[in-house]
């Protein structure tokens, strides 16, 4: 395996403004190929689909590529990839068809640990229909989340089990094998939000068990696109229809009004560029994405190690959680320091971060707010052991 850091810094132009970019969880920074793609679809004539004319048949071409890129970043069949503006629209979509079914008296599963996108949606599905909530608890002090409750929690009237690939928030990679075993048991459907986990993992949608996956493609680095990918393309044509057009069959169901062919094209160079991170990858797209996201996970398990240690080291800090899998994302706090202090006081050293109020979602839960908040860092494909050494500098400095 080869990851060359210092490659894949040189494909992102953003990295010349001199910031420490550890803002991941809002999005990786663009790859130039990213930009090239979006901006030469922009120049080229591109009209909808349907026609016989180049400008339409481009338009149909731009699209099926998109299918077969998400398709062979997930292991799956190009005809269960739905496309859309980002996945929480797309969730939201796919909550409202299934919850048309849903009576008084039937569940669904959620998890403290998801991100809201793949929880508000399901919610409100309940609400509408009189269904009960369900929720699975992290474990508060390594923020697990434990697959054994899953069988206290799914039964015959569960309709959906939702669950996150990887937590955005604390790095967090729960058991999504085990806990679609359990769901499968009772014929309960298995929503996968795999966004935070695509970047630096390889997935593969059976082998997680998986009915559908959610993507959000800036999370790689890739346009504003969301996407769909069911297992057994066959689901779709069970659901509602949400198109425009009447009797639509496959993706095109789901997809409300026309792509933006643009940023699809960018999509396929982002997954390409995923494809490329190892230089010694070889054979079909689907091979090289293994290996290289194989090769990624292997270097940001070092970046992370390191960046926890040192961490941990620092008496005023306490990195939130401890999971044994997990990906390069974090959070922490900082002993009498606000959580939007620190972050402007890691501004001031040139560093990229959030702070989050821990008034929703996992930190709620962990009472994080009651101590002003978290520090949320990423790492990314292009962060370097300088960057870690200097976010480290940083919070020392707060002492």
């Amino acid at each position: 395996m080869a990851f060359d850091v210092a490659a894949v810094r040189g494909l992102f132009p953003a990295l010349g403004d001199g910031w420490v970019h550890l803002d991941a969880p809002a999005g990786m920074q663009v790859p130039e190929q990213v930009a090239t793609a979006v901006s030469t679809a922009l120049r080229a004539p591109v009209s909808g689909p349907g026609g016989i004319f180049p400008a339409s048949q481009r338009a149909e071409a731009i699209v099926d590529a998109a299918r077969r890129a998400l398709a062979d970043l997930v292991g799956a069949d190009p005809a269960g990839v739905v496309l859309g503006p980002n996945s929480a629209v797309l969730l939201q979509r796919l909550a409202d068809g299934l919850g048309d079914g849903w009576m008084i008296g039937d569940d669904v599963v959620v998890s403290r640990l998801d991100h809201p996108s793949n929880v508000m949606c399901w919610q409100r599905a309940a609400q509408r229909s009189g269904c009960q909530v369900r929720w699975a608890e992290v474990d508060i002090e390594t923020c697990e989340l434990p697959a054994w409750q899953y069988r206290d929690l799914v039964n015959e009237r569960t309709k959906v089990v939702a669950v996150t690939a990887a937590s955005g928030a604390v790095g967090t990679r729960p058991d999504v094998h085990q806990i679609a075993e359990i769901a499968a048991e009772h014929d309960a459907l298995v929503v996968v939000d795999a966004s935070a986990a695509a970047p630096f993992l390889p997935l593969d949608i059976t082998a997680m068990g998986a009915d559908v996956l959610a993507l959000n493609a800036s999370a790689w680095g890739g346009p504003p696109v969301g996407a769909l990918v069911f297992r057994d393309p066959a689901m779709i044509d069970q659901l509602p229809s949400a198109a425009l057009e009447p009797g639509w069959r496959g993706p095109d169901r789901l997809e409300l009004g026309p792509h933006a062919y643009p940023l699809l094209a960018g999509l396929v160079s982002s997954i390409d560029y995923l494809a490329g991170l190892d230089d010694a990858a070889i054979g079909p797209r689907r091979e090289r994405l293994l290996t290289s996201l194989s090769s990624a996970k292997a270097y940001q398990a070092g970046l992370l190690a390191n960046l926890t240690g040192g961490l941990r080291r620092l008496r005023h800090v306490m990195v939130i959680g401890d999971a044994m899998r997990r990906v390069p994302s974090m959070a922490f706090t900082v002993n009498g320091v606000k959580a939007v202090d620190a972050i402007e006081h890691l501004a001031d050293q040139g560093v990229c971060a959030f702070a989050d109020p821990g008034t929703h979602g996992v930190f709620a839960v962990l009472g994080v707010g009651e101590v002003g908040g978290a520090v949320r860092v990423g790492l990314t494909h292009y962060t370097n052991t300088y960057e870690v050494d200097q976010l480290l500098r940083a919070v020392a400095a707060l002492d």
